[in-house]
């Protein structure tokens, strides 16, 4: 399922309502933006470290999915809505390094969807899958011919 324009739009505002919640001149907190999708009402709730409620919507789009990977097409979506307000995130009184990770309904990290560190900013963590397998073989071989 790709999400739709309007989709973009409808996270995007949930989004600017949190970036609100922490803005540039306040002093900055220590947490983490926690993001899930209830598949069966189609709402994506935004919390902090705390589990306090910072936002919720519902999407439309996901109102009655017709895909069974509803997640990986949210957090798509989601990480979508992000690299569009990147410049606004990057200036939340949040505590570096934070990120916005996607839980799933009994509250276990299922994606970090946008991981900012004072001079690193991952924004598909896609790219991190299988680095340590690969480095493994790396090294296995870089030993063997030795």
């Amino acid at each position: 399922m790709k999400a739709t324009p309007q989709t973009i739009q409808q996270i995007q505002r949930a989004l600017r309502k949190v970036i609100e919640k922490f803005p540039p001149t306040a002093d900055p907190i220590l947490t983490d933006i926690h993001m899930q999708v209830r598949p069966e009402s189609g709402e994506l709730r935004i919390f902090n470290d705390d589990m306090e409620e910072l936002m919720r919507i519902v999407v439309d789009q996901w109102l009655e999915p017709t895909e069974e990977d509803l997640y990986d097409a949210a957090a798509l979506a989601i990480k979508q809505s992000i690299s569009g307000l990147r410049a606004e995130i990057e200036q939340m009184s949040i505590m570096r390094p934070y990120s916005f990770v996607m839980m799933g309904e009994d509250s276990e990290t299922l994606n970090d969807l946008y991981i900012v560190d004072d001079d690193t900013i991952i924004v598909d963590t896609e790219l991190l899958e299988g680095l340590d397998e690969e480095l493994d073989e790396f090294l296995a071989k870089l030993l063997k011919d030795e």
